[in-house]
């Protein structure tokens, strides 16, 4: 029996899956993966997703105490602001958030004074890095591939892997995003799956492969390893390498990675407001 509770919040627009863990004893809970809602036909952003989680928290006691990032999305913006402000608690994310920083600063052309540091963020988390949550000790494990700076959330005998990993019936993360690397992302995937049969995963997100009728988030290490259309068991990494690749050159780009990665970056806060008061995001032209 598990020392705490999991319950899950499914955003349809991105297909994104958040997570709320509480400690069943002490209520100290935490977030992951939290989605601020955009429209990117107005430029505007809204709070119903993430007020959903917090009406929830309010409503049945949990005590908010980290907001964490399995990395900087590339298909949704982060709440994490408007959380910690409405409920406190310390933003976490992969320490190679640097690397992804420095690689999207030159992209974007940054203002200079933005840092490539992760101090944005209040915490910084490098692979077996273990976290208090009440009575729940959270170890973090880093997993890059899809990003550089990816990690997973290990509870005991279940385990949180943002985009590394689907439901196996859809497969695995991309990994042709700057700083992504398919050789990486298999050693990623192997790490996980070197965990005991038994761990249950939630994945990050969820698109509903053909032949499957309702959303799902949540498989098991065994479950991947028999059934993961793009690795298996005893897949090569030379095999997956090939595929992924294959596979990532005919994807499309998400339709929010501009605006996404530009504030994912900085924490989840929009970039600094120009002197009419404004806000504004960068739409670069022939980058992608």
């Amino acid at each position: 029996m598990t020392t705490f509770d999991t319950k899950a919040f499914f955003e349809p627009n991105t297909f994104t899956v958040t997570y709320l863990i509480s400690d069943k004893q002490t209520k100290q809970a935490a977030i992951i993966d939290a989605v601020l809602d955009f429209s990117a036909k107005s430029g505007t952003t809204s709070t119903k997703s993430a007020d959903q989680i917090i009406d929830y928290i309010n409503d049945n006691g949990p005590k908010l105490k980290w907001i964490f990032e399995s990395h900087a999305h590339a298909d949704h913006l982060s709440a994490a602001p408007h959380l910690k402000k409405a409920l406190g608690g310390q933003t976490a994310i992969g320490a190679e958030i640097s690397q992804v920083q420095e690689t999207f600063k030159k992209i974007f052309n940054l203002e200079k004074e933005f840092l490539v540091d992760g101090s944005q963020f209040d915490k910084l988390l490098n692979e077996g890095d273990t976290l208090d949550l009440g009575n729940t000790s959270i170890k973090v494990l880093h997993t890059p591939g899809h990003t550089p700076a990816c990690v997973s959330y290990l509870l005991e005998d279940t385990i949180f892997v943002g985009d590394t990993l689907f439901m196996p019936d859809f497969g695995t993360a991309r990994a042709d995003f700057p700083g992504g690397d398919a050789k990486t992302l298999y050693q990623s995937i192997k790490k996980i799956l070197s965990l005991p049969d038994h761990t249950k995963i939630y994945v990050g997100h969820d698109y509903l492969a053909p032949g499957r009728d309702n959303y799902a988030w949540e498989s098991t290490v065994a479950q991947q390893k028999a059934e993961n259309i793009h690795v298996k068991e005893h897949t090569s990494e030379q095999e997956f390498v090939e595929y992924r690749t294959k596979r990532d050159s005919t994807l499309e780009v998400p339709d929010l990675i501009l605006p996404s990665v530009q504030v994912n970056i900085r924490a989840g806060d929009l970039p600094p407001q120009e002197d009419n008061g404004v806000s504004y995001l960068k739409l670069p032209i022939n980058l992608l």
